[in-house]
């Protein structure tokens, strides 16, 4: 016997309903959340953090996380923020759950000569497809972190209810690295153009300084090269739900010029500038010494207010 639709989405709730109870017996008094490690392929193993309260269905937000060897928390081997834990925390207390996930280059089957752009593409729809057919989700929100950011929108497009562009970048890879240089190391804008213009065209960078290895290295090169096809301007254009773009105006990584045009290219899109947050949402009041400081405070709590929007934004009844 086939169910409808219907009768699969009252199962879906009375097991989630089943689900939830036991595991608030299991909570302590003072906990308001539930957190729970699932795999979602053999490619994606994440975080599920869930609110204990009387609602049935809440909306969930699916973090993708920035550039490099990223886990579900956002930290990386130099930097152990736990931004995207605090985070989670914080959405199950204004009632939205989340799913976080380690980036694939953390699987031991995996090799960083292998990986292209689009796999990270694929792990993120992988995701949303898990989560979109359970009924216990009111919506599902993508929100991209850094490269993240350009990650999730690709995956939004005819999938998710709606966007989050976290210090998401405006312009391609290659661009972007041009820029930072310009501003950082103005005698490698040259050399950098160059091996860009090489792999574009040839498919191998040769001719690169020493100095720009970590970018050009052989086994980086054709992930670069992937990642180089996906304009974000582009790629936003092609998203026709609700999109928040969120950037903090002490962000060392990406400038608020970035977010900014983001919102040129989407007009309708809501624009959320926070003071004084960081590229790892924490807020920094004193030097940039503090915001350096700050990539390996595990401790130190996001700001309050990026918590605020997005669960705002999730909560939204015309998303």
């Amino acid at each position: 016997m086939q169910l409808s639709l219907k009768t699969y989405r009252l199962l879906g709730i009375f097991m989630f309903l089943i689900q939830i109870s036991c595991l608030a017996q299991e909570a302590t008094q003072d906990t308001t959340f539930v957190s729970r490690d699932m795999q979602i392929n053999k490619f994606v193993q994440g975080t599920l953090i869930s609110p204990i309260s009387d609602s049935i269905r809440v909306p969930l937000v699916i973090f993708i996380m920035g550039q490099g060897l990223t886990d579900r928390n956002g930290n990386q081997s130099h930097s152990k923020n736990n931004a995207f834990k605090h985070l989670a925390i914080g959405l199950s207390e204004q009632g939205v759950a989340s799913f976080r996930y380690d980036k694939r280059i953390f699987n031991k089957n995996v090799s960083e000569l292998q990986i292209r752009f689009d796999d990270f593409i694929d792990d993120a729809i992988s995701v949303i497809e898990h989560f979109i057919l359970e009924p216990r989700y009111t919506k599902i929100i993508v929100a991209g972190h850094d490269q993240g950011s350009l990650i999730g929108m690709v995956a939004t497009q005819q999938r998710a209810d709606a966007f989050i562009s976290i210090a998401g970048a405006s312009q391609t890879i290659d661009k972007m690295i041009v820029d930072q240089l310009q501003r950082q190391a103005p005698g490698l804008v040259y050399n950098a153009k160059l091996a860009f213009r090489q792999l574009t065209e040839m498919g191998k960078a040769r001719n690169y300084s020493k100095a720009l290895k970590m970018i050009f290295r052989p086994d980086m090169q054709q992930f670069m090269r992937s990642w180089m096809l996906f304009d974000p301007v582009e790629e936003l254009k092609k998203i026709d739900v609700p999109i928040m773009i969120l950037q903090g105006d002490r962000d060392m990584q990406i400038d608020v010029k970035e977010a900014k045009i983001l919102v040129e290219a989407t007009p309708f899109a809501k624009y959320v500038e926070i003071k004084n947050m960081n590229h790892y949402l924490k807020e920094i009041k004193g030097s940039d010494i503090e915001n350096q400081k700050s990539y390996n405070e595990p401790n130190r709590p996001v700001a309050p207010k990026a918590i605020k929007v997005i669960a705002d934004f999730a909560k939204e009844e015309k998303l």
